[in-house]
């Protein structure tokens, strides 16, 4: 028996079921920041990105494919995002108290 085919057909199975399993997590409401193979902006160019939008970052932090930034915004109220690392585009946000 080889093992370069076994390990082949154990490798695709396993990337199912981690695509289907990012496909439900998106159904329970995590951030998903799609296809993040391309070139991530650095920690600086997320922060410049998010101080475009009126908001003051505190921590920045790679959180399911996403930077996950915790910031104020305009109106003083503290905010927690995730942004696409490639697009930096928020896709998801949360006020906080």
């Amino acid at each position: 028996m080889q093992l370069k085919p076994l390990l082949t057909a154990a490798a695709l199975t396993l990337t199912l079921v981690g695509t289907a399993q990012a496909s439900d997590d998106d159904k329970m409401g995590n951030a998903k920041c799609g296809n993040t193979s391309g070139q991530w902006m650095s920690v600086e160019a997320a922060k410049g990105k998010a101080a475009e939008m009126g908001l003051q970052v505190r921590r920045i932090k790679r959180e399911d494919g996403c930077y996950e930034l915790y910031a104020i915004n305009a109106e003083g109220r503290r905010q927690e995002l995730y942004m696409n690392p490639v697009s930096g585009k928020i896709v998801k946000s949360k006020s906080k108290s």
